[in-house]
């Protein structure tokens, strides 16, 4: 063990006006001075799970094998939930037992979860307020010097989970999906991925259906033509995921869009 340059990834709520984010990167840096700290973001609305949950599930995979991703978006904080670790796709996430890593896990279907529970890698005193800087910090810090995992914690099977990423499909042909995400610029992000809409059909009459409204242009990228510019449209966004957008404009103010609403895919009989 000893200080080594691993990657410590921070995602919180905790925005840039006060000292939350510096606190835990001091308590990192404390422990291990050689951890490169990467700010993915911290403006995640406050107390917005499901938003953190989709900005992980978005970039984790950018990350090199063996990144330690902290992700603190906690309204349960000084409650019973569990902070956790789990190991998934060569990296480790820790954080709290509150589904933000659910989708990480749904995705990738094989991983391990440990539940904090070794005081001996905790900052004294640990807050009840403060779990990011006196319990995930920390453990970070130790993962990242190379403390096996088995020795924080012990293994648990049952971790709390987020509605599942997988479109319906409807008896009639239909798949019924939904907005998981809204971006800053407006952009309604659903849960259909390439497996549910291939090139072809997105050009074969296939159609979403959003708040009664229909939307059947696809693009490829969002400056591509178009028979009506001003038109909402249909692209796969970086993330993986068909987007609802507009040019210029936000779809989800056009749409009365909230996360969590139905959207159809109608896909053309002749697909």
């Amino acid at each position: 063990m000893g200080n080594r340059q691993s990657i410590i990834t921070l995602l919180t709520d905790f925005g840039s006006q006060d000292y939350f984010v510096g606190a835990m990167k001091g308590t990192i840096l404390s422990l291990n001075p050689s951890a490169q700290i990467v700010d993915i973001t911290h403006d995640i609305p406050p107390q917005d799970i499901h938003a953190g949950a989709f900005n992980l599930l978005a970039c984790y995979a950018d990350f090199p094998a063996g990144t330690i991703h902290v992700a603190v978006v906690d309204p349960g904080v000084g409650s019973e939930r569990k902070p956790l670790l789990i190991e998934c796709a060569g990296q480790f996430l820790v954080g709290p037992d509150n589904g933000i890593f659910s989708w990480i896990c749904e995705r990738e279907r094989d991983f391990r979860a440990i539940h904090l529970v070794n005081e001996k890698f905790f900052r004294y005193p640990v807050s009840r307020t403060f779990h990011g800087r006196d319990v995930f910090a920390p453990v970070a810090a130790a993962l990242s010097n190379g403390v096996p995992a088995n020795e924080l914690g012990e293994e648990v099977k049952d971790c709390v989970q987020l509605d599942s990423l997988a479109p319906q499909q409807e008896s009639d042909g239909r798949t019924q999906a939904r907005v998981i995400h809204i971006d800053r610029f407006g952009n309604c992000i659903t849960n259909l991925t390439r497996d549910h809409l291939t090139e072809g059909s997105s050009k074969a009459g296939t159609r979403l259906i959003l708040n009664d409204r229909t939307i059947a242009n696809f693009r490829n990228f969002f400056g591509d033509a178009s028979d009506d510019e001003n038109d909402l449209f249909c692209i796969f966004g970086s993330a993986g995921f068909l987007e609802i957008a507009k040019r210029d404009s936000s779809a989800a103010a056009v749409l009365k869009a909230r996360r969590g609403d139905t959207v159809v895919l109608i896909k053309s009989h002749l697909n």
